[in-house]
């Protein structure tokens, strides 16, 4: 079972940051968001070690609940 690492946090301050294991990338970002207290506008950062991390903001939560993530920092083609 791959080893995510994962930071959280809003305006450039990390507020948690740790590692959850999960079978599948998506599992890992449905356990992240129970897990840990977000608001719009906060990004999360996770991946495995040795790639560079995938890049998320938050557009909404609920209770300290992320219930929605796109993907952050993407360049245009």
């Amino acid at each position: 079972m791959p080893r995510y690492q994962f930071a959280i946090g809003g305006t450039g301050a990390v507020r948690e940051a740790g590692f959850v294991h999960s079978d599948s990338f998506s599992d890992a970002i449905a356990a992240i968001s129970q897990r840990v207290r977000a608001q719009a506008g906060d990004t999360l950062q996770v991946g495995v070690s040795g790639f560079p991390p995938a890049r998320y903001e938050c557009l909404w939560a609920e209770n300290g609940t992320a219930q929605s993530w796109k993907p952050a920092g993407l360049l245009a083609a």
